[in-house]
């Protein structure tokens, strides 16, 4: 007795749900390989680094797409019959088109699992160095890494050689499919090409199964794409040693100099409301050549104010790290990494301003404590107050480095991607309380 995974149909056709499925996930593969051989070599370039950024997203959410119809697609197959082939088809043909067929369907689930574990090791092969950027899917959730892949060097260099040694496969696949296609169509005329084109004339082949001879066509199918992807992975592995482990600097006790002293707030000094509604804090910077701007959604503030009674002001904002906002949903999962602001661990960045003094008119400067996940660093904000009867508003601007507060310093300490320095700006509006 043997047995058929693939009955075959008295139809002539594939079901529309077949068809649409074989449509879809062809017009997304072809849409891959040259975005894939492009953004490869436009990621190191200047001036087309942010479009292969953008470019290796949509690559990543496209191979989790394909991923996810192959899966249904080959449910389908597996639970559907299929159009019988033509009567007068010689047995190689027969071999070497259901080889196609099988190959085909393990190409399109292993390219996107060796690009999944590509991404999941937080490797850069083009750099030979971490690189942590989450992936979303079209924006509209994150995907999470394969776990314990994490900083996997050498997973992602045979990763990623596999990934694109079966991308190569998969376009010869390709064009030998779409000649068989033809060569049907064309030169045999037996209608195999209409039973996935639903406005071609299909004709009824009857039951051309081949029972007992399927392990053949898929002995040779997987093993093909086992070849490639061995071929690949084993021919990528790195042959240097890895780069010297980066290191970075543990946050140190910031000890208060005679300028800085830490100050009570005294309680003559005026008491401000922050008005959410029309205050924020924004940030703005670099990110693979292109600006971007963002702000943090969620903080809050304690203010004691007055011109008259510097010395005993004092300002404590405390700010929600993982509300930050850019609108690119790519860039804000990466902001909440272990190497960026980590808010799961460190959940809330303070400011807390420690002595003040008039710059003259409007101009006041603040010596001030920044603290972003436990590491302290003495900053100086210039701000300008603007009474007007019980409201006021404060204008400020500071620059940060990224490297004091040891944000980002894991993947890119040499700011190849995101600018060394950061810009913020604090807008508040406040009354009197």
């Amino acid at each position: 007795m043997t047995m058929n995974t693939h009955p075959r149909s008295t139809s002539s056709r594939y079901s529309a749900i077949a068809i649409l499925l074989h449509w879809a996930i062809a017009i997304l593969l072809i849409s891959m390989i040259p975005m894939g051989w492009w953004m490869v070599r436009a990621i190191n370039k200047p001036d087309t680094q942010q479009l292969a950024y953008q470019l290796f997203q949509l690559h990543k959410s496209i191979g989790f797409a394909i991923l996810a119809l192959t899966l249904l697609r080959l449910t389908w197959r597996l639970t559907h019959p299929v159009p019988a082939l033509p009567s007068d088809m010689k047995g190689w043909e027969r071999v070497l088109a259901r080889a196609t067929h099988i190959a085909f369907y393990a190409l399109l689930l292993v390219i996107p699992l060796t690009g999944w574990a590509y991404v999941s090791t937080g490797w850069a092969i083009s750099t030979d160095r971490p690189l942590m950027v989450s992936t979303s899917w079209f924006g509209l959730f994150d995907v999470p890494p394969i776990p314990a892949m994490d900083g996997m060097r050498n997973v992602a260099f045979g990763a990623m050689g596999a990934h694109a040694y079966m991308a190569y496969g998969g376009a010869v696949l390709i064009l030998l499919h779409v000649a068989a296609a033809l060569k049907h169509q064309l030169i045999d005329r037996d209608g195999v090409l209409a039973q996935m084109l639903p406005f071609l004339r299909a004709k009824d082949h009857g039951d051309t199964a081949l029972p007992g001879r399927a392990m053949l066509p898929r002995g040779l199918g997987i093993a093909f794409i086992v070849m490639i992807g061995l071929a690949g992975f084993t021919m990528h592995l790195p042959t240097t040693p890895p780069p010297a482990q980066l290191t970075v600097a543990e946050a140190t006790p910031v000890a208060a100099s005679p300028a800085a002293e830490a100050t009570t707030a005294d309680a003559n000094a005026t008491s401000w409301a922050i008005d959410p509604a029309v205050s924020a804090i924004r940030f703005t910077g670099t990110h693979a050549g292109k600006d971007f701007a963002g702000h943090f959604s969620e903080w809050t503030g304690n203010i004691r104010f007055d011109p008259d009674n510097l010395a005993g002001s004092k300002a404590m904002i405390t700010v929600n790290t993982g509300s930050a906002t850019t609108g690119d949903a790519t860039q804000e999962s990466s902001l909440k990494n272990g190497e960026w602001f980590n808010p799961r661990r460190f959940p809330v960045a303070h400011f807390e301003t420690k002595n003040f003094r008039s710059l003259g008119g409007e101009r006041y400067e603040a010596d001030a404590i920044l603290t972003i996940k436990n590491k302290a660093v003495p900053v100086v904000l210039p701000f300008t107050y603007k009474p007007e009867g019980n409201i006021a508003t404060v204008d400020g601007n500071i620059e940060l480095d990224r490297a004091a507060l040891n944000l980002g310093m894991f993947s890119d300490p040499a700011a190849e991607w995101v600018s060394k320095t950061i810009a913020v700006t604090i807008n508040v509006t406040a009354a009197k309380s």
